[in-house]
């Protein structure tokens, strides 16, 4: 579940979506100071500029009725105040109330420009917040014009809480779209990923499918399956070209081999040693055509395999026990090592061809006096067979070019062969459901043939 979520969350349909919602989120932000401002902003506003004008219509009528007409203003004021939000306070220099509906100054400092925010206490010991704005008289008084602030306060909450629920709703919708999105996107692409695997390991007849909807997957598999049709037609009659031409000129050679050899038992002894040397010359081109057949049967699929379950030490021990003689030749030891009782599927004569042409690669380039190792041993639900040969090796730059049809290294160009052994175990064991991959033997390689066992 982890790594699908990871998978989701790196593809660029989850990305743009979390970068869209991002850009919504910010322009929600926006769009919602907007709101603040024209809205809670403008109480603020007017509650500021109520409070000024209240107040200096009360330093005026002090100023220019003295000082019981002041507090007979202020009386009047709290009078017709019906809602008892509007808070006053005249005070001496001691800060002893004089006039209005406030018992105590508040205990704050008011700023610069005389404005003041506290708490107050009304009947039934109810703390409300209030905002003023403090005026000084002469001769030391002060008064206090304030206004009980408790639905702007109860607003902004309201207001800000919204913008928090719907930011982040925005972003776990915006989570939930992506993580949509890109469940179908990926969806749409291991369709794609399967069917090319496949196209891969060589079945050219598979095409992508498409769904009707006109939509750029769509597209793109139809272009894809029409870029399949093309190159399936050309592989086609390369291989078609390559088969005939291998099937026709097998009989042919067959028979020049054979009045070579016919030729070589009645030529006299000079001549007889260049004759046998056209036939051996025959009899590699003719087992060349022979892999040539095969390969291509089995990469077509037109191979008729013989499966059955094959005891793998057996087939081992058959291989080497057939190029032991060759082995000695060249002062090599053979050694092997199966686990016991191993069995896989498959078809016993491609298998042992497959076991064979590596050995014989191994034994063609390992030095004298050094030693081949045959090991077989079960990892999990595969045998892993190990041919390794202290020889020269192959770099590893080299190790898939080295499974081509006739791809040989240059240090391997004066050797017998045709370059096509290899192709031949890699063929075979891809039709055998398996994977062939080369390693470093520090000296030497290490060619590993790993292969399903029998169920």
């Amino acid at each position: 579940m982890s790594k699908r979520l990871s998978a989701l969350v790196r593809t660029n349909t989850f990305q743009l979506t979390l970068s869209y919602s991002l850009l919504f989120g910010i322009s929600l932000s926006l769009l919602t100071l907007f709101f603040y401002w024209s809205t809670i902003g403008v109480l603020e506003r007017e509650t500021d500029a109520t409070l000024k004008s209240e107040i200096t219509g009360l330093a005026e009528q002090y100023i220019e009725h003295g000082l019981d007409r002041l507090v007979n203003v202020i009386a009047h004021r709290i009078r017709s105040d019906g809602s008892g939000d509007m808070l006053y306070l005249f005070a001496s220099r001691d800060n002893r109330p004089l006039a209005g509906n406030l018992r105590t100054w508040p205990d704050v400092q008011a700023d610069a420009d005389g404005w003041v925010e506290f708490v107050h206490e009304r009947a039934g010991g109810i703390a409300l917040p209030a905002r003023g704005r403090v005026y000084r008289l002469r001769d030391g008084l002060r008064l206090l014009v304030a206004r009980n602030t408790s639905q702007i306060l109860q607003l902004k909450h309201i207001f800000n809480r919204a913008m928090l629920i719907a930011l982040g709703l925005t972003l776990v919708l915006a989570a939930v779209g992506g993580v949509f999105m890109s469940s179908r996107v990926l969806n749409r692409i291991a369709a794609f990923t399967t069917t090319t695997a496949e196209i891969i390991d060589g079945r050219l007849d598979r095409r992508l499918q498409t769904r009707g909807s006109g939509d750029e997957f769509d597209v793109l598999a139809q272009h894809l399956n029409e870029m399949l049709e093309r190159l399936e037609s050309l592989v086609g009659a390369v291989r078609h070209v390559s088969d005939n031409i291998a099937h026709d000129l097998r009989t042919p050679l067959t028979r020049l081999r054979n009045r070579i050899e016919l030729a070589a038992r009645e030529a006299p002894e000079g001549l007889k040693h260049e004759l046998e040397a056209g036939v051996t010359e025959a009899d590699e081109l003719l087992a060349t055509f022979s892999a040539l057949l095969r390969i291509a049967r089995i990469e077509s699929g037109s191979y008729a395999a013989s499966l059955e379950r094959i005891a793998m030490p057996v087939l081992i021990d058959d291989a080497v026990e057939l190029y032991q003689g060759i082995a000695q030749d060249k002062d090599l030891v053979l050694v092997s090592d199966c686990d016991p009782g191993v069995s896989v599927t498959g078809d016993r004569n491609l298998l042992f061809q497959a076991v064979a042409n590596v050995l014989d690669n191994a034994i063609k380039f390992a030095p004298h006096s050094s030693a081949i190792a045959v090991n077989a041993h079960v990892r999990g639900d595969q045998l892993r067979l190990e041919i390794c040969d202290a020889g020269p090796g192959i770099p590893s730059s080299e190790h898939k070019r080295v499974t081509q049809r006739f791809a040989r290294l240059d240090s391997s160009r004066s050797l017998p062969g045709s370059g096509l052994g290899l192709s031949l175990v890699e063929a075979v064991v891809g039709l055998h459901g398996g994977s062939l991959d080369f390693a470093d033997n520090a000296p030497g390689l290490k060619v590993r043939l790993s292969l399903p066992l029998a169920i």
